[in-house]
C-alpha cells in the first residue's frame, strides 16, 4: 500500500468558504510541506494541474531538497506535444533519479480549458489523449514515431535520451465516463479514482478491469480523496464540521450550479453524492462529503479516529485500491498527524532512498513528529485575514 500527499499550489486554507486562516503558495511554504512529507515516508506528492502554479516547475524547483519523494506531476495533453511531453518526463526522470510519475488530466471544465486555448468538446478531448499517449508510449520505449491522426501528427520523432524508469514513468488517469475508461484500459498504468463510496468503486474497477483485459493489459488502482483523522472519532467529526462553519448557502448554491455546468462524469458523480445539501453527508460510513460542497474534483474525506481511517483505508483496498492520494487542511499539520496516526496501523510502503547527484544539495533538517513540529512553528496559531 502506498500513501501520497497533494501540494496546494492554489494556496493553503484553514477553513473552507472563507480567507481566514488562509495560507498563499509561496516557494517557502511549499518546500516546508514537501520536505515534511519526505520525511514522514509517504510515497510521493501529487501537484495539480489547472490555474494555478505550473506543476512541472513547482516539481523541477523541490527536486533538490527531497530525497526519496516522488512527484505526481499532472498535466494536460492537450496544451502540449507529446514529443515535448516526452523530452520534459525524460529529463525530469534523469535529474531527479526516477522520482516521477506522471498523471494524465484531459479536463472537464470548458471555461477553464478555454483559458489554456482549448475548445475540443468532451469525446474529442478524449480522442487526442488516446492519440497523444499513443504516441508518447511510443516514444518512451526508444522507438522512431511518424503518426497522422484527427487530432496529433508527427514525422520522424525520436527521444533521444532515455528515461531511467524503464519502459517509463508510470501514468496515471482519472475519469469515469465511457470514453475515459476507455482510454485508461488501453494506455495506463494506474487508473484514479475519486472517493466515492465503496460499491461504486468496485463497480469502476470491475469495468476498467474488464476492458484492460479486452486490450491484454493489466491495471492498478488508486484513490484521491480527503482524509480528517484526530484520536477520537469525536474530535474528527468536530473537525470535519469546523472546516465547512463559514459556508453559507449561497456559496454552495453557486457552486453546485457551477458543478452542473461541467462536462466532467466524475464531476457529477461528486455533486450527486451531496445533491448541494448539508443534511446526510456521511455517504457511506465514515465517508464525508463536505468538501465537495464548494470544492470541485475530489469532494470526500475519510472521517475518524486512527483505527477507522485504517479499517475504511483497508476496505478500498480489498477491492483492489493499492494507491491513496490524500489531502488535508491545512496540509502541513494533516500530512503529519494521517502519518502519525494511521501508517503505524497499516502496510505502508516506503519508496527506497534516491541517490543525490553530485553537487546537489540535501535537504534541510526538519521536524519528524507532530509534537516536534508544533515546537518548531507558530503555523498552528490562527493566520490573519
Amino acid at each position: 500500500m502506498e500513501v501520497f500527499w497533494y501540494w496546494p499550489t492554489q494556496g493553503d486554507e484553514r477553513y473552507l468558504g472563507t480567507t481566514i486562516g488562509r495560507r498563499p503558495a509561496t516557494y517557502p511554504y511549499m518546500q516546508q510541506i514537501a520536505q515534511a512529507v519526505d520525511k514522514l515516508g509517504y510515497g510521493g506528492m501529487l501537484i495539480g494541474t489547472g490555474q494555478k502554479q505550473d506543476t512541472w516547475i513547482v516539481a523541477t524547483s523541490l527536486i533538490s531538497v527531497t530525497e526519496r519523494l516522488r512527484f505526481l506531476v499532472a498535466f494536460r495533453p492537450a496544451i502540449m506535444s507529446p514529443s515535448l511531453a516526452v523530452r520534459m518526463a525524460a529529463t525530469f526522470d534523469q535529474i531527479s533519479n526516477g522520482r516521477i510519475i506522471l498523471n494524465v488530466v484531459t479536463g472537464g471544465d470548458t471555461k477553464e480549458l478555454a483559458k489554456d486555448g482549448i475548445f475540443l468538446d468532451h469525446d474529442q478531448r478524449y480522442e487526442l489523449t488516446d492519440e497523444f499517449l499513443t504516441i508518447w508510449r511510443s516514444l518512451m520505449q526508444g522507438e522512431e514515431v511518424t503518426y497522422s491522426g484527427r487530432h496529433l501528427q508527427v514525422q520522424g520523432a525520436k527521444l533521444q535520451f532515455p528515461p531511467i524508469q524503464k519502459p517509463y514513468p508510470t501514468l496515471y488517469f482519472g475519469g469515469s465516463s465511457d470514453a475515459a475508461l476507455q482510454v485508461a484500459a488501453k494506455h495506463i498504468d494506474v487508473y484514479l479514482t475519486w472517493g466515492e463510496p465503496p460499491e461504486q468503486v468496485a463497480q469502476k474497477i470491475a469495468k476498467v478491469r474488464q476492458l484492460a483485459a479486452e486490450q491484454g493489459r493489466t491495471v492498478r488502482f488508486g484513490i484521491r480523496m480527503h482524509v480528517i483523522v484526530r484520536e477520537t472519532t469525536q474530535q474528527a467529526w468536530d473537525a470535519a464540521n469546523e472546516l465547512i462553519q463559514y459556508v453559507d448557502d449561497e456559496t454552495i448554491a453557486y457552486a453546485h450550479q457551477r458543478f452542473a455546468q461541467s462536462e466532467s462524469e466524475g464531476q457529477r458523480r461528486m455533486a450527486q453524492l451531496h445533491k448541494g445539501e448539508r443534511k446526510n453527508l456521511e455517504i457511506s460510513p465514515n465517508l464525508w462529503a463536505g468538501v465537495g460542497l464548494v470544492r470541485g474534483g475530489a469532494g470526500t474525506a475519510l472521517v475518524g479516529d486512527p483505527d477507522t481511517v485504517a479499517a475504511r483505508m483497508l476496505e478500498y483496498a480489498d477491492l483492489g485500491i493499492d494507491t491513496f492520494v490524500f489531502s488535508g487542511y491545512p496540509h502541513l499539520e494533516e500530512a503529519y498527524r494521517v502519518a502519525e496516526l494511521v501508517f503505524p496501523r497499516l502496510p505502508v510502503q516506503t519508496p527506497a532512498l534516491a541517490t543525490p547527484a553530485a553537487g546537489i544539495a540535501l535537504p534541510q533538517q526538519v521536524a519528524s513528529t507532530f509534537s516536534e513540529f508544533v515546537t518548531k512553528t507558530d503555523l498552528l496559531k490562527p493566520q490573519p485575514v
